[in-house]
């Protein structure tokens, strides 16, 4: 197989790209677990922490391809990589083809592996603005902005998307096949519609029958709470790979097969504590106090004394003040 090519659904798998180099895929005996794009969440300390618990590739957070064409600061900040989380994919979104096309033109510049398109999100205010979700239902747009984006990276290029608009426009197969021939090497699909949101269950034929329209990888996104799930969902549908995201906050280890998915307070303190070390590395100091305090109280979801230590993160206001505060606790949960 051509290097920068991603593989067909008759190929078993994908194999780790070198930093850099594209994503390059051969036959390999797992399929890959992936780690989803998230605003707010999937930032460089989140994916390392991510990928040193096995994920095999991680997406970063959705860059708006006009911020990034007008080289805004915190736009900027987003492209934040190193090599140590390779392979990762930058997600690009917009309704202009124009500017997503040159968006992907300079972030095809960076060190990332491949570059993904936006046509899931259901914010509203990504919606109104004809991007994200909306472009389940306007294939015509779709086509050129994948074109675009296509045509003026260098590096592979693969699109996220839905089932489709509601349960009356299930747009996916047809989505999925203007994406192949347009260029795009891989699927991710979020099986919900843009008005099921977050709620109910994934629609697994919707899943199939969107593998059936291509020869590109579908990778499945939706329903996955543990390493277990994933891997059920894997053996029933065969496609290339699953997509965990909010599963995957506060819970790093789903992406690993040794580790407890019902892990002890001493185990999650420490995943935190990794979590603000490598925010501290990569971020500096004094990390946004906002996006920690809404990843740290996940770590302890679930659990009896999770509510009352959320109430103490979101109780703190700097983030000095959040880190004495986890500190504190690492300290009594590891004593116990």
């Amino acid at each position: 197989m051509a290097v920068g090519a991603l593989p067909t659904n008759k190929d078993s798998a994908a194999n780790l790209p070198e930093p850099g180099k594209g994503v390059r895929f051969i036959a390999h005996p797992m399929k890959i677990f992936i780690l989803a794009p998230m605003a707010g969440c999937t930032d460089l300390p989140f994916r390392l922490l991510c990928k040193e618990y096995g994920a095999d590739l991680c997406y970063s957070e959705m860059i708006d391809s006009h911020a990034l064409v007008a080289q805004k600061p915190d736009c900027l900040e987003l492209l934040r990589t190193n090599a140590a989380e390779q392979p990762v994919i930058m997600q690009l979104y917009g309704s202009d083809p124009e500017t997503m096309g040159k968006a992907a033109a300079i972030l095809s510049e960076h060190p990332v592996a491949g570059i993904d398109i936006n046509m899931g999100c259901p914010m509203e205010k990504i919606v109104q603005t004809g991007a994200g979700a909306a472009l389940m239902k306007n294939p015509r747009l779709a086509e050129k902005i994948i074109t675009a984006v296509c045509k003026n990276s260098a590096k592979p290029v693969t699109v996220k998307i839905r089932a489709g608009w509601n349960q009356h426009l299930i747009t996916a197969p047809k989505i999925a096949r203007i994406a192949e021939g347009a260029g795009a090497q891989a699927i991710a699909i979020h099986a919900r519609t843009l008005s099921d949101g977050f709620t109910g269950p994934i629609d697994h034929l919707v899943i199939e029958q969107t593998m059936a329209n291509v020869s590109i990888p579908v990778f499945a996104n939706g329903d996955i709470t543990s390493h277990e799930q994933g891997q059920a969902l894997l053996k029933k549908l065969g496609c290339a790979g699953v997509m965990i995201g909010r599963a995957a906050l506060g819970a790093p280890w789903i992406f690993s097969e040794a580790v407890n998915q019902q892990p002890s307070m001493a185990y999650r303190i420490k995943a935190l504590l990794r979590h603000l070390e490598l925010a501290e590395t990569h971020l500096g100091p004094q990390p946004g106090l906002s996006k920690i305090r809404n990843h740290a109280w996940k770590y302890f979801r679930g659990t009896s004394t999770g509510p009352a230590i959320r109430r103490q993160i979101d109780a703190t206001n700097t983030y000095p003040e959040l880190r004495t505060y986890i500190h504190t606790l690492a300290t009594q949960l590891l004593q116990a």
